[in-house]
């Protein structure tokens, strides 16, 4: 499975960012599509994450600005994220996990905010 971000970039804080995650390659059927960020120095986190079902799970961090939302017909996971401040700067990954909880990561995009 090849996972392929997009949409990272440097914004002024209160500003609007759209991620996606697209993935390709994969017979089986995708379960979870979600989206981690690690800043320098951090561990990697949830921001969130969706469910096949369509249930969404948020980090309270993100929790009323952030969106996550699925295009199962393009295999394309998206997070739009509002009124971004300088402490979301960290590089952004999707995962996706698909059959028997086989896990795959994208290769990182980076969001920077400036103050």
């Amino acid at each position: 499975v090849q996972l392929v971000e997009s949409g990272g970039g440097l914004v002024q804080a209160g500003a609007s960012l759209r991620l996606s995650c697209a993935a390709s390659g994969s017979a089986f059927s995708i379960n979870v599509m979600g989206w981690y960020r690690q800043a320098p120095g951090k561990q990697r986190e949830l921001v969130a994450d969706i469910s096949s079902g369509l249930r969404t799970n948020y980090a309270d961090f993100v929790k009323g600005r952030f969106t996550i939302f699925r295009d199962d017909a393009k295999n394309t996971v998206y997070l739009q994220m509002n009124s971004l401040k300088p402490e979301d700067t960290a590089v952004y990954y999707c995962k996706v996990v698909i059959s028997w909880g086989i896990t795959y990561w994208g290769l990182g995009t980076q969001v920077t905010v400036s103050a």
